[in-house]
Formats: structure tokens, sequence, C-alpha cells
């Protein structure tokens, strides 16, 4: 028996074959807690002493956090 087909037959015994798909989901989950509190710390600052400039670009900011909010619950999903 060669090498491969050793390392397959052990994984597929254990079920560890979804560990790269379970890193990957518990890295998005990490991301996603770290893109909500963002979007909260985005609201809580104060909009009237900023000028249109830095206004513009905080709803740039909190358009483009929610895209990827959604975009990541959607990979969850699936």
């Amino acid at each position: 028996m060669s090498v491969k087909k050793f390392i397959k037959q052990i994984k597929k015994t254990l079920g560890i074959d979804d560990f790269e798909k379970k890193s990957k989901k518990k890295a998005l989950k990490l991301l996603l807690k770290k893109l909500k509190n963002r979007q909260e710390t985005l609201k809580k600052t104060p909009q009237k002493k900023l000028s249109i400039k830095e206004k513009k670009a905080l709803s740039e900011e909190q358009k483009i956090i929610t895209l990827q909010i959604k975009k990541a619950k959607n990979i969850l999903e699936h």
C-alpha cells in the first residue's frame, strides 16, 4: 500500500476529510465577528462632528462592511 492510499484511508476512517472546510468556516466566523464589532463602532461615532468628506468615507465603509457581512453569512449557510 502506498503512502497516499494509506493517508486517504486513515482520513476516511477518522472522518477528517472536511478539516480544511471546518478551519475555513472557523476563520470566517471570526472575521464575521470582527466585522460586526466594527459596524457597531461605526454606528456609535458622532456624526455631527465630522466633515463632509469624513461622513462620506464613513458611509462608504459602512456599506462595504454590510456587504461583506452578507457575503460571509451566505458562505456560512452553504
